[in-house]
């Protein structure tokens, strides 16, 4: 295998940072601190809709599968992602340790599939850990990365944006967030972005990536 090869087989070792960071998100979200609602009339205007947990579940092959493809493409697109991500849920897990918010569920009613996964992922995420939104936080890091990709075809651009915006979305139409928690997790993202994208990170392959490589297509 040639030395090249093996780095990029290296640089797969930058996924081992979400199994970490779930750890702690489940800690957090076991160990629940006095929590606070933030809901506004906004959010008693936005209805309940259980289709939209569709969306919400493919949040994990959507964030896993665009880190994938960064890999793939561009070594340094994808580590300056992993990074802004990494940190931005760092930021967030602060954030729930010392400003512990909540989100009020509706009751769900029906016994078809999509009530049975709304079930599913309210038994498994307790309504903490709202403010910000890692869904919106790391949906709109994958989506800013895109656009570094200067050469991507209109319907995978289409295709990002429209997924992307629907995982958005659902955090409030299926009740695991208010409105403060999508914003708070966009301002997160958009931050983390400036940082990482505007400075040149001295680690991993970031530092040996060619400029040229920021206009590769995906």
């Amino acid at each position: 295998m040639s030395k090249k090869a093996l780095f990029k087989l290296f640089d797969l070792s930058g996924l081992l940072i979400f199994p970490i960071l779930s750890l702690l998100y489940t800690w957090l979200n076991t160990h629940p601190r006095e929590a606070v609602n933030i809901s506004m009339p906004i959010d008693d205007k936005i209805p309940f809709l259980s289709v939209f947990i569709v969306p919400y579940i493919i949040w994990y092959a959507f964030i896993f599968g665009y880190l994938f493809i960064f890999w793939h493409k561009n070594s340094a697109l994808y580590w300056k992602t992993i990074w802004s991500i990494a940190l931005g849920e760092i930021i967030c897990f602060a954030i729930y340790y010392f400003f512990q918010t909540t989100v009020p569920r509706p009751s769900v009613e029906g016994k078809g599939m999509l009530s049975a996964l709304v079930m599913l992922i309210y038994s498994n995420d307790e309504p903490f850990n709202c403010f910000p939104s890692i869904h919106v936080l790391t949906t709109s890091l994958i989506m800013m990365t895109s656009f570094h990709f200067k050469k991507t075809g209109a319907v995978r651009k289409w295709t990002i944006h429209t997924i992307g915006a629907l995982i958005i979305l659902s955090t409030l139409f299926v009740k695991q967030h208010v409105f403060l928690d999508l914003v708070g997790g966009l301002l997160i993202a958009a931050g983390m972005h400036a940082i990482f994208f505007k400075v040149t990170l001295p680690s991993f392959k970031v530092a040996r990536e060619k400029s040229k490589q920021d206009y590769q297509a995906f």
